[in-house]
């Protein structure tokens, strides 16, 4: 499935979050939200981005943001994830790959010189359920600054 484009509306879903609680894509469908596809949890890269979003939550609550993470991971997983990095947002559960694959975000990568299929690390800039802007170059360190300082494409 191709990636969603800036201009796109939310594509409809029903997923969990970390404590088991329901969300929807009506839950996303107000206001300003920050939703960050990420691999894996406790990965090095994935915690130095989750860990960079941490540290400038607040920043992102001032100016009228909600956090999502996305990622496979299992609601155990991500709660302690969550636990260990002191996350303050929460985070969705997909195992499935349904939301990953609404959002086109499931694709082939390379490491170490071996292909597979995985995550392709991406956030989506929400407003009112549109997609407002795609960053797919995510720079693990410094996505925060991305995020809040990268003039709208």
């Amino acid at each position: 499935m191709a990636r969603l484009k800036k201009g796109r509306p939310l594509p409809a879903f029903q997923s969990r979050l970390h404590d088991g609680s329901a969300i929807s894509n009506r839950d996303l469908s107000s206001g300003k939200v920050i939703l960050f596809f990420y691999p894996q949890d406790n990965t090095p890269t994935c915690t130095e981005e989750a860990c960079n979003l941490r540290d400038h939550y607040e920043d992102f609550i001032k100016q009228g943001y909600r956090v999502f993470g996305v990622s496979p991971d299992s609601i155990r997983k991500h709660q302690n994830f969550i636990k260990k990095y002191r996350l303050p947002y929460p985070l969705i559960s997909d195992p499935a790959l349904d939301l990953i694959n609404k959002f086109g975000v499931w694709g082939p990568k390379k490491l170490f010189g071996r292909e597979y299929d995985g995550v392709l690390r991406t956030t989506f800039i929400l407003r009112d359920g549109i997609v407002e802007r795609v960053i797919d170059e995510v720079k693990a360190r410094e996505h925060s600054e991305q995020i809040l300082h990268s003039p709208l494409e």
